[in-house]
């Protein structure tokens, strides 16, 4: 193998064009009935529904779920929070990644290569709710360095990952 060949998961050398279609069609719109969807696709309902198990048994499709505009539930605020550790234990990481995660303002959550240690991608109501959650943050483990930015637009927010086609062998 060269450095330029990429290495596919095993399961994405199983999905098929159809199954690429129904995951186009699922991240558009997961309510669709598996009639709509076999319709979209090209499938009766049957052969649909047993692809749509498959890849959900697959974990390729991890969840069907609601998308929520954060503005009109109150929660007008995305802010951007790097963090830097002077401590990369992983008896550290296990404890911050707990206390972390446990937090709901926070919607993502990475280690990342490069100058900042996490990112964290939080969303609040306010800057006093934002004052709270990084009094919340800082008091959990030591932390070399916390950057916050703050959204002052968002410009495009998608949740459809870009389904890759199907290469020929």
């Amino acid at each position: 193998m060269t450095d330029s060949t990429v290495q596919v998961p095993e399961t994405s050398r199983r999905l098929d064009a159809i199954d690429r279609k129904i995951l186009m069609v699922l991240q558009e719109d997961a309510s669709l009935s598996v009639a709509e969807i076999g319709d979209r696709v090209g499938l009766s309902s049957t052969p649909c529904w047993k692809r749509i198990q498959r890849l959900e048994a697959d974990g390729v499709i991890t969840k069907r779920v609601a998308l929520v505009d954060q503005n009109k539930i109150g929660l007008g605020i995305s802010v951007f929070v790097s963090v830097e550790s002077a401590d990369h234990s992983d008896a550290w990481l296990k404890r911050f990644a707990e206390a972390v995660s446990a937090m709901p303002e926070v919607m993502e959550f990475y280690r990342m290569a490069g100058d900042v240690d996490y990112m964290l991608r939080v969303v609040v109501a306010d800057m006093q709710s934002y004052d709270v959650f990084y009094k919340k943050l800082i008091s959990a483990v030591p932390l070399k360095n916390v950057t916050s930015r703050f959204a002052m637009e968002k410009i495009k927010s998608v949740t459809a990952l870009p389904i890759p086609a199907v290469v020929a062998a």
